[in-house]
């Protein structure tokens, strides 16, 4: 669980870097979780993108992909969202 502290340390690191993801109109299928894991484990903090012809608002999506991945919600905001989850093989980000 991310304190309030990393969880704006993490905010600020996502503020750099672009959206990785589309999630359009096919949704959440177990390609797209794969795909998040492996992002996630080579970038540790990764941005997406909903798109708006998908039927699901961005704070489902992310919920979503959150739990079958095992990742943290960093923040939802409109239609992008952060998510955080700690690398085993390679560690870059070091929280506060």
């Amino acid at each position: 669980m991310l304190t309030s502290k990393q969880r704006s340390y993490l905010r600020g690191l996502a503020n750099g870097i672009p959206s990785i993801f589309q999630v359009g109109k096919s949704g959440i299928n177990e390609n797209t979780v794969k795909q998040f894991e492996d992002a996630l484990e080579a970038r540790e903090l990764i941005k997406a993108t909903v798109l708006k012809n998908s039927d699901s608002e961005a704070r489902e999506v992310c919920e979503e992909i959150s739990s079958a991945t095992g990742a943290e919600v960093v923040q939802v905001i409109g239609s992008k969202f952060v998510l955080y989850k700690e690398s085993k093989k390679n560690k870059v980000i070091e929280l506060p």
